[in-house]
């Protein structure tokens, strides 16, 4: 293949499933990393490391490890149907063609719930850093600021946002990097009565896999982002394979920087029920190793590296996950509409940026009942993943390749599933009526427009579906 055939070659695809090729292309396999590593936010622990630390009984590297070995088998799910599907969408995409168009259109109203929130819920995380340094300036303020932000930089396009996500990924592991070293030295000198043991792995006193797993349900919430690298397939400019790719190598990174940080913190502080305040825990611990300065740089890069960077690339997922639910009239031809400029979905970006707003100043003091809500629409959107490989690869394309497309997704459908079951009920209720919601909408939009749900049955969007290479490397 000469060079500037495989240069278009992500052009052509779009194509291929009966859409036009409006967004730029622009982002390479690293830039695609970047946006992997920024989603997860390497400090992203520092947050609700409290949290995670009373759930799990202090073994709070165990409760990362199981969530990242748990997320490896969304993520490989995710790269087979990325290379299959190179489309923005999502879940969304996967799941209407790899089984039909209405488990399609509840996989998207599903990761609506996830998409939607999680900006909201990360402008609060940002916001309460802040709070911890500036008490006296109100959380709104900040919460308008970093939406004032994202916003502009998103609409201007995805370059802009590249180049400020590389720097403030530089300042997210060098506080990192800084807290590790400082927290090595700490145990070598065995301050705090630190001193080195597999008990944030594995503590026989205080050890129950349903303890473990609650906690897990809470720290899956540090890796939620890696699948939003999927939503920017019309803007890569690499080949099919890059999406999964970056997605599994960024995956892998964080989780081993996740368990890295966790257990030097629990190392430090092991009496799990020694913190005062669950939202600042981490911030104590950075204290002990290294003094004041160190606590606060830390607050004020988690509150950069959330309230800028993951704030910013969520807004873009969710934006164009209604850029492609609006182009196939399952939502408003509002969504859809793309900046003749910058060529991003800007109106899309807007509307978010408006409802992030007014829920976070509904849910000021109710992260908790945010992060349930999250979880429950990411969860339940990575099992319709698994089934969508399932189903598309070994019934509709007769794979034999069943380590890929049939062992993996049944194993990360069972370990997502666990998960899900432990979480809290209210995130349950609140799923529940969501997809009720979505079910009155879906028969309305039926009613309305019936040609709304036949959208993936039509001939230019099955052109090459039967030519598709299944290349398992």
């Amino acid at each position: 293949m000469g060079m500037d055939q495989k240069s278009n070659q992500g052009n052509q695809t779009v194509e291929e499933f009966g859409y036009k090729q409006e967004l730029s292309r622009s982002l390479s396999f690293w830039d695609l990393l970047v946006y992997g590593l920024c989603l997860m936010v390497p400090i992203a622990p520092f947050a609700i490391y409290g949290y995670v630390a009373h759930a799990s009984n202090g073994m709070v590297a165990l409760a990362y490890l199981i969530g990242m070995v748990g997320m490896i088998f969304t993520a490989l799910s995710y790269a087979r149907m990325s290379e299959a599907f190179p489309i923005a969408g999502s879940v969304y995409s996967y799941a209407q063609r790899g089984i039909n168009e209405f488990v399609g259109f509840f996989a998207g109203w599903i990761f609506l719930l996830d998409y939607i929130f999680v900006p909201t819920l990360i402008y609060l995380v940002a916001a309460a850093a802040m709070s911890s340094i500036l008490p006296g300036v109100p959380m709104v303020v900040w919460i308008i600021l970093f939406i004032g932000i994202t916003t502009v930089l998103n609409i201007f396009g995805v370059k802009i946002t590249t180049a400020a996500l590389k720097i403030i990924l530089f300042l997210s592991i060098a506080v990192l990097l800084t807290f590790i070293a400082f927290g090595i030295i700490a145990i070598m000198n065995g301050i705090n009565g630190a001193e080195f043991s597999f008990k944030p792995i594995y503590n026989p006193e205080f050890f129950s896999i349903g303890l473990v797993m609650s906690a897990v349900s809470i720290a899956v919430l540090s890796f939620l982002g890696f699948d939003a690298v999927s939503t920017l397939a019309e803007e890569s400019k690499g080949d099919r394979k890059a999406i999964g790719k970056a997605i599994i190598i960024s995956l892998i990174v964080i989780g081993i920087l996740f368990v890295v940080q966790t257990w030097i913190a629990s190392l430090i502080v092991p009496d799990f029920n020694s913190f005062t305040d669950l939202d600042t825990a981490f911030y104590a611990v950075a204290e002990i190793v290294g003094g004041p300065w160190l606590k606060w740089v830390a607050a004020l890069v988690v509150a950069i590296a959330f309230g800028v960077a993951d704030a910013l690339i969520f807004q873009a997922a969710i934006s164009r996950l209604l850029y492609s639910m609006a182009r196939d009239k399952k939502l408003p031809a509002v969504f859809a509409k793309v900046h003749p400029k910058y060529q991003t979905p800007y109106t899309s970006t807007i509307i978010v940026a408006i409802i992030s707003l007014i829920v976070a100043t509904l849910f000021t003091s109710q992260m908790d009942n945010l992060t349930a809500i999250v979880n429950f629409g990411a969860l339940t959107g990575f099992m319709l993943l698994h089934l969508s490989v399932i189903n598309y690869f070994m019934r509709q394309r007769k794979s034999n390749d069943y380590m890929n497309h049939l062992v993996f997704p049944i194993i990360g459908l069972i370990i997502i599933g666990y998960v899900w079951i432990s979480l809290a009920p209210l995130a349950k209720i609140i799923g529940g009526i969501w997809i009720a919601i979505g079910a009155i909408y879906m028969i309305y939009l039926k009613m309305k427009n019936k040609e709304a749900f036949l959208s993936s049955s039509k001939p230019e969007t099955q052109k090459n579906f039967g030519e598709l290479k299944i290349d398992n490397d």
